[in-house]
This record gives structure tokens, sequence and C-alpha cells, in this order.
């Protein structure tokens, strides 16, 4: 593999941990915590116990994911996150497919089901019909941003980060201080002939997406000053923000309006705060959601386009050397267009849910696989220098692995046909990720010959 000109160039190592963890609140809190109320209570029946209780178990699996996941970042602190990871737990051939996956599903279906959502939320402003042209021109705006240096890139991150939590802030404060507090919050559990358990896996996945963005750190390691320390805190700290901002203001909504209501809404958030604040407040918070998703959109670029790059400097990925070049303020541009450029391809389909669906089982596949490689690092490894260790081993990673074989087996047989049908298309797009590595495979061995 041709690797001269690449070995040349490094990534400048200038992102902290206040940036990491700017990029998991920022890539995680989007349009979820607005949109899903909806589905959620829609599936308990219009019932809010489950609904609620499901914010926190999705939650604790998620802290239990990250608790994971952070060892193996720590372990191989490259840039490149799952890629890495995986190719170097299992082999190149696991590497390439995770990258394949991220490049061509994960990574472009969560920027554009975020730009969506961004749309959306603009037609409050200048009506219908202009959701796709917004949501492509989001995804430009970033694409350049991004281009212009990796420090710009993280300063944005920041800030959005900082911008979006102020309408959450305010939604919390006055739905407790305005909001009549007279519906049930954890009764009844779900509505009547409906199976608690089954209802779960349909709260989890679509929760899962609410939670979807906080490896994204990971994949920015080899960017960061010092990730055996920053790493976990940006994870974990993270994540743990995350879960309590989104029980309590979820938890705000039902202080405001009852389940029941909240599951024939599109956009509580917004429906609360014209409840609560008026017709100005429904468009301060319409400005949060695209502040915010906007910031996420940042967030999977920001992530997603090292993931290509690593995969191409390594020359593991088609036209590698035009993906592996660092423009003059040395960050990946060529691959910062190409995940964001088939970003914005999918958001000309404006189907937010279809898109998140596609992200969240294309992702998880993967996670499972790296949390199982904790498990097989302490046994290939056992006298490997461990800067961080997963707490209670091996409790913490077996409950990460159990959820995500849920997360598989209820998208795929349990969730419904349009779900199944999107796993089976996520997967045919893994499977021909094989043949396009046996092509490259072939090609590097010519070139080393």
């Amino acid at each position: 593999m041709e690797q001269k000109q690449e070995q040349k160039q490094e990534l400048k190592k200038n992102l902290g941990a206040v940036t990491a963890m700017a990029t998991v609140v920022g890539s995680v809190i989007g349009s979820g915590v607005f949109f899903k109320p909806q589905a959620i209570y829609t599936a308990t029946g219009g019932a809010p116990g489950l609904g609620m209780y499901a914010w926190l178990i999705t939650g604790i699996v998620s802290i239990a994911a990250a608790l994971t996941f952070s060892e193996v970042a720590i372990m191989i602190p490259k840039t490149g996150g799952i890629v890495a990871y995986l190719e170097e737990i299992y082999n190149p051939m696991i590497g390439f497919l995770a990258g394949w996956v991220q490049i061509l599903l994960f990574y472009p279906a969560m920027i554009s089901a975020l730009a969506v959502a961004g749309g959306q939320q603009m037609a409050f402003f200048i009506g219908d019909g202009y959701v796709a042209p917004v949501a492509v021109a989001m995804i430009i705006i970033i694409i350049f941003l991004n281009s212009m240096g990796s420090k710009i890139g993280g300063s944005v991150q920041v800030i959005f980060t900082v911008c979006k939590m102020i309408p959450l802030i305010l939604l919390m404060i006055f739905g407790f201080v305005r909001g009549a507090g007279t519906n049930p919050v954890f009764t009844p559990m779900v509505g009547e002939g409906l199976s608690p358990m089954v209802v779960l896996g349909q709260l989890m996945i679509a929760i899962l997406f609410a939670f979807e963005g906080w490896t994204n750190v990971g994949a920015i390691a080899g960017e960061m000053k010092n990730p055996g320390k920053d790493l976990p805190v940006a994870i974990v700290g993270g994540v743990s923000l995350i879960m309590a901002v989104y029980f309590i203001i979820n938890l705000a909504y039902l202080w405001v309006l009852p389940a029941s209501e909240l599951a024939t809404l599109t956009a509580p958030a917004s429906a609360v705060a014209v409840k609560i604040l008026g017709k100005l407040g429904g468009q301060i918070v319409s400005i949060g959601i695209i502040v915010s998703v906007f910031g996420s959109c940042n967030g999977f670029i920001l992530s997603g386009s090292r993931v290509a790059y690593s995969l191409a400097a390594e020359g593991k990925f088609p036209f590698h050397k035009t993906f592996a070049k660092l423009n003059g303020a040395q960050v990946p541009a060529n691959a910062i267009m190409l995940v964001g450029g088939i970003g914005a391809f999918y958001a000309l389909s404006g189907q937010f849910n279809l898109l998140t669906d596609l992200a969240v089982f294309s992702s998880w596949t993967f996670y499972t696989l790296t949390f199982i490689g904790v498990i097989k690092l302490r046994k290939d490894r056992p006298n490997a220098v461990r800067t961080y260790k997963v707490p209670l081993y091996p409790i913490v990673p077996l409950i990460a692995i159990a959820s995500g074989i849920f997360v598989i087996i209820n998208q795929i047989f349990l969730a419904g046909h349009r779900s199944t049908v999107i796993s089976i298309a996520s997967i045919i797009v893994m499977l021909l990720g094989l043949p396009a590595y046996m092509i490259i495979k072939k090609d590097c061995k010519k070139i080393l010959t």
C-alpha cells in the first residue's frame, strides 16, 4: 500500500476534554429529545409509565456501553474509532466492513436525518416545501466550516452545544413552574392490551436514536491532546449528562401535557413551549431545535470524515489517495466532502424515521462487536497497560453485549415489517463490502510486490 505521503501528514493533536465532551453532547442531543416522545407514547398506547422508565433504562444501557467502549478506545487511541478497534481486535476485514457501513450508511444516515429534522423546523418560519433544500444547505455549510480546520470545527461544536442547552433549560424550568403537574407520570405503564416487554423493545429502539453519537469522540482520539485522561471523562461524563437532561425534560413535558396528547404531536417540545410561553415560546424552541440539529450534524461530519480518512490513509478504501489527503488546514477535506455529500444525497428523501432506524441498526451491529472485544482483549492481552478499566468487569460489558444483541434481534424480528426490511437492506450493504475488500486487498498485494 502506498503510505509514504499519508505517513508524512499527521493530524494535529489540538482537541481537549471540553471539545471532546462537547462532541459527545453535541452529537447526541439533537432531534431525538424533541421528536421521539411522539413515537414513545404512541408505542405505549398513550400511557406515560414505561415511556419514562425507558429513558432511564436506555440511559443506563448507554452508560454501560460507554464505560465498556472507553476501555477499548483508550487501549487503541487511533483516529478512526470503531474501524481501528475492530481491525486490531479481530482482523482487517471486520474493521473494513465497519468502516464501509459507517461511511455509506451510519454517518450519512445520521447527518441526513438530523438535517431533515432541521429542515422540518424551518418550515415554522418559511413554510412547507423547503425541507430537502434546507437540509442540503445545512450540510453544505457544515462541510465548509469543517474544511477550514479541526479547531474551527471543534469551536463550532462547543458554541452550538452551549446554545442548544438554552431552550432545553427554559423548557425544564418553565415547564415545572408554569405546568399544572396534574398529569400521571409513572402510571399506567402501558395501554390496555399491550405487552410491556414488546413495547419496551420498541421504546429502546426509538430512544437509542436519541442517545446515538456517544462513540463519536472515539473517532477523533487521534486528535486529542491526552486521550488516556480525557476520553473516559468525555464519554462517561457526556452520556451521564445527556441521560439527566433527557429524563428531566421528558418529566417537564408530562408536567405540562399528558402522554396521550404528546402521542399525537409531531413536535412535542414546541407544543409544550407554546402552552407555557405562548407563540413566542414555540418560535424560540424551534430556533433551538435548528441550532441543536446543526450542532449534531457538525459532530457527525467531524467524526465520520475521520473514519473515511483513516481507512483511506491505510489504502483500504476506493480512491484512497484522494480521501487520505489533508488540505492546508491539516484536515481531511475530501473525506469531509465524501461523508457529508452522501448525507446530503440521503437528505433529499426527507424521510426522518427511515433514516434514523437505518442508522441505529447499522451502528449497533459493530458496537456489539466492540463490547465483546473488551473481553477478548482481556484474554488476549492480560498484561497490557490499561490506563482505564471498565468498572465491575465483566458485569458492565455483559450488560452492554446483551443490550446490543437485543437491539439487533429486535430490529430484525420484533419491530415490524418496515424495520425488518431496513435491517436486511443494511445487511446487504455490509455484505457488498466483502467483494470491495477483496478487490482492495488484491490491489494492495500488487503494489507491495
